[in-house]
């Protein structure tokens, strides 16, 4: 039976991977800490690699060179490679094997597949620019793009000869799609016409017209055609003031041809939305917070435009329901990668770790600077690298205290969205705070360089909480409320928790002289939070399942409800509590029990003797009777609306006979 060997190095002694506190975190033995893996000792890693067990070498930098060795030995498939140096080894602090243990348990876990959908560019381009500058740009795109190039005003210009290349006027006015399928409105489109002597002229401008291409590059210098245009696949826009920013611009235009892989980041299920009911506006935190404009409403729900998505994965962070879910990666996933970094840290000797979150670019660049330039991270500051920032959401954060993390950092970069990732911050602030989880233990930072990366760093981890560590079930939901109840340490607070307005958590509170309990309400309310009762007017409540839509007050037609945001972490928000009842109304005819007996009071005092359909009758009755008394009363009496001719006698065979007789 194949086993997992693993392979440390030194890296010529620059760091010291503690072979048994690694062992001990991952489960994994090493017998050997080798000093130049890559090069003296190359034939140590090929001999493993020949003996038919799966090996993981503990290198990132020469991980090419270890593929390419296992590659000619036939052994591909069972090699793993895992930066442990840039990410932990190279720091002040003596004692890195936890750390590195930690992300060696990490990377070994199997990340489920994200996905895909297809994107075709069949190389249509449009450029937009002014004068020479364009022209040229889409002469030099002519050859491998289908180009044409709109002046955002008429210009004198000189066209290429022996290319082929549209050139047009217009400004746009509209723009809308991604890369494969933009769609654009232009005003003052004028087309150039081919006659006459020097410059070419243009036609008669107008207005209105509309056209479509693959790839859209931007040398106006203007404002964007798209918000967030950095995320808008197949829209490229660079400084026309500077040379060097238009040719890689060019050089990327040109790429954009042919058949693409893109990733659905997000998983969206309609059911669960609570954007809207019955045309009475509810949720609209995904749309607040998007940053691409890649979702919109729907009717009852919204639509998620998968190929504007950027997979910022805010949506999913502020998504109360669960309707909008992250599938890169799944927010299980996310939970298993932070569980097994404490764990693996834990079982390795280590004491209160911090978890240092941040993007794959700009964030891990910082990290390996700083590793190999300055102090490096310390070793309590356990790294995890994720997509986007803006999808690690306040449940992320609070699951990260109660896994055993003593902090969470989450390091900020110049493209990132700061206050989705504030709001969700102070959400999960309050909760702490509530739960008396003490100390700054949430924190978004942005050092300015490598340095200043590590000084925040250093000296600053808080004291461990001491609690027991949860075992993350569910969703976001689910988790934010076993987290919140750990970090409380089985003293769960006497009041809920206070939360900032627009909390997806809270209570419905009704104003009982107001409420005729129509039960409007109840029919609209998405999540069924609000319940009624088919034996007696009732209205009851289960705070667990309120996400705080509005949908409820916005129907109301008494203005009887006003939300609450807050955290109840006792089990009574499991059980429906009454929030509104009366006394049924007994029929006058049957006695069946119907409505609501203060409101068929008020009605009938309201009409009786006051409405001329209700004076000098017995009208008044009506509408103290039942459904089906008042169809009998209605049909029987002296002047039904509902009566008609009596009926003629059916004829039978006696009748015929009869009448053959006389």
């Amino acid at each position: 039976m194949a086993e997992t060997r693993l392979m440390l190095c030194d890296c010529l002694g620059t760091h010291a991977p503690d072979a048994a506190a690694i062992g001990k975190g991952t489960g994994l033995a090493c017998d050997k800490v080798h000093r130049h893996l890559c090069r003296d000792e190359a034939h140590a890693a090929a001999a493993a690699l020949r003996s038919g067990d799966e090996v993981v070498i503990a290198c990132g930098q020469e991980a090419p060179l270890f593929r390419e060795l296992a590659d000619e030995i036939g052994a591909g498939d069972r090699l793993t490679c895992i930066d442990i140096r840039d990410r932990g080894g190279w720091t002040e602090d003596p004692r890195p094997g936890p750390k590195m243990a930690a992300l060696i348990a990490e990377a070994r876990l199997d990340a489920p597949p994200v996905p895909l959908m297809e994107v075709a560019s069949e190389g249509v381009c449009l450029i937009l620019g002014r004068g020479q500058q364009a022209v040229d740009a889409g002469s030099r795109l002519a050859g491998a793009l289908a180009a044409t190039v709109m002046l955002v005003e008429p210009d004198e210009v000189v066209l290429p000869r022996e290319v082929e290349l549209d050139v047009v006027a217009g400004r746009v006015t509209n723009a809308r799609g991604a890369l494969g399928q933009f769609e654009l409105r232009v005003d003052a489109f004028a087309e150039m016409e081919p006659g006459g002597r020097g410059h070419h002229g243009f036609g008669a401008p107008r207005d209105g017209a509309r056209t479509s291409c693959d790839v859209i590059v931007d040398l106006t210098g203007d404002m964007a055609l798209f918000p967030a245009h950095e995320k808008r696949d197949g829209y490229l826009r660079a400084d026309p003031g500077d040379p060097l920013a238009v040719e890689r611009l060019l050089f990327e235009a040109a790429q954009h041809v042919g058949t693409f892989e893109k990733a659905l980041f997000i998983r969206f299920t309609e059911s669960l939305c609570a954007h809207s009911r019955a045309q009475q506006p509810g949720c609209t935190r995904c749309l607040e917070v998007c940053p691409t404009a890649a979702i919109a409403p729907a009717g009852d729900t919204v639509a998620i435009d998968p190929h504007v998505c950027a997979g910022c994965g805010a949506c999913a962070a502020v998504c109360p329901t669960g309707a909008a879910a992250t599938d890169d990666p799944p927010v299980e996933f996310l939970f298993r990668r932070m569980r097994t970094l404490a764990e693996a840290y834990a079982r390795a000797g280590g004491g209160a770790p911090r978890l240092l979150v941040h993007d794959l670019e700009h964030g891990a660049e910082m990290i390996r600077l700083s590793a190999r330039f300055g102090r490096g991270l310390p070793e309590d500051a356990i790294p995890l690298g994720v997509p986007s920032l803006a999808a690690f959401g306040h449940a992320e954060m609070l699951a990260a205290l109660a896994l055993g993390f003593s902090g969470v950092d989450i390091l900020a970069g110049p493209k990132t969205d700061r206050a989705t990732i504030e709001w969700q911050m102070g959400l999960a602030r309050a909760i702490t705070a509530g739960v008396g989880a003490a100390g700054e233990r949430l924190r978004l930072i942005e050092p300015a360089d490598p340095d200043a990366l590590s000084d925040m760093l250093y000296g600053t981890g808080a004291e461990p909480l001491g609690i027991e560590p949860i075992l993350p079930l569910g969703g976001r939901r689910d988790t934010t409320r076993l987290a919140a109840r750990a970090l409380a340490g089985g003293a769960l607070p006497d009041a809920p928790l206070d939360l900032p307005d627009g909390a997806p958590y809270g209570a419905v509170l009704v104003d009982t002289e107001a409420c005729t309990l129509c039960l409007a309400c109840v029919g609209l309310c998405p999540t069924g939070a609000l319940l009624d009762n088919p034996d007696r007017p009732e209205l009851s409540f289960r705070e667990e399942a309120c996400v705080q839509c509005g949908i409820c007050a916005n129907t109301c037609p008494e203005d009887a409800i006003t939300l609450r945001p807050q955290l109840d972490l006792s089990d009574a928000v499991f059980q429906g509590r009454v929030l509104n009842e009366e006394e049924p109304f007994a029929c006058v005819e049957c006695g069946k029990l119907f409505g609501v007996k203060s409101t068929i009071e008020n009605i009938t005092a309201k009409l009786q003797g006051k409405h001329s359909m209700f004076t000098n009758s017995d009208n008044a009755r009506l509408i103290q009777m039942c459904d089906d008394c008042r169809v009998r009363a209605q049909f029987h009496s002296a002047d039904a609306p509902f009566s008609s001719a009596p009926r003629p006698r059916v004829r039978t065979t006696d009748d015929y006979i009869k009448d053959r007789s006389n």
